[in-house]
């Protein structure tokens, strides 16, 4: 049926005021899924919206069935809910796509080996070597970070070298060695 001169309207043809709660529900239910059906565009959350309102009308039908139009109040609370399971819905998949995992490649053995070796280097030596190999700075810009003469961080570079030259090299020996 269609209600008010709008073409599109779905009426909700109800019972008159003072019906008992299942006649209410069978003349509303179908109708109401219908319209919520349109919105959601998924029947089965359709009808557990349609549904969830008809039990919180249930549960104050005293109150409810004394509105000028019960119908009414099922029909907005079902489209609110309908409304905030949407709303729910897109917040959870904004969510997941700002946190979604990241599949990144294991790292290969030679940075494991190139990690590992690092970190047993002292702390000044491990610095001046990251910052020249990989940061690319020169020994100047470093010697000014760290507020140092130039020559201390030749050195810190000259004693990081020899000692990851060393532990890679042991590393490799040991490693052919199990090969064989």
């Amino acid at each position: 049926m269609r209600k008010g001169g709008n073409p599109g309207a779905i009426a909700d043809t109800g019972p008159p005021h003072g019906v008992h709660f299942e006649e209410f529900y069978s003349a509303y239910f179908q109708s109401l899924t219908i319209q919520l059906f349109a919105y959601t565009g998924e029947m089965a959350a359709a009808e557990d919206v349609v549904q969830e309102a008809f039990c919180r009308a249930l549960a104050r039908w005293d109150r409810v069935s004394a509105f000028d139009e019960p119908g009414a109040w099922v029909r907005r609370v079902a489209w609110n809910l309908a409304s905030s399971r949407w709303r729910r819905a897109r917040t959870a998949a904004q969510f997941a796509r700002r946190h979604r995992e990241e599949h990144v490649p294991a790292p290969s053995p030679d940075r494991v080996a190139l990690a590992r070796a690092l970190s047993a280097l002292p702390a000044q030596q491990r610095r001046a070597v990251i910052l020249h190999y990989l940061a690319d700075l020169q020994v100047r810009e470093i010697a000014n970070q760290e507020g140092v003469a130039e020559g201390t961080v030749k050195s810190w570079l000259h004693r990081g070298r020899a000692a990851l030259a060393a532990q890679l090299t042991d590393k490799e020996k040991q490693h052919d060695g199990q090969l064989r």
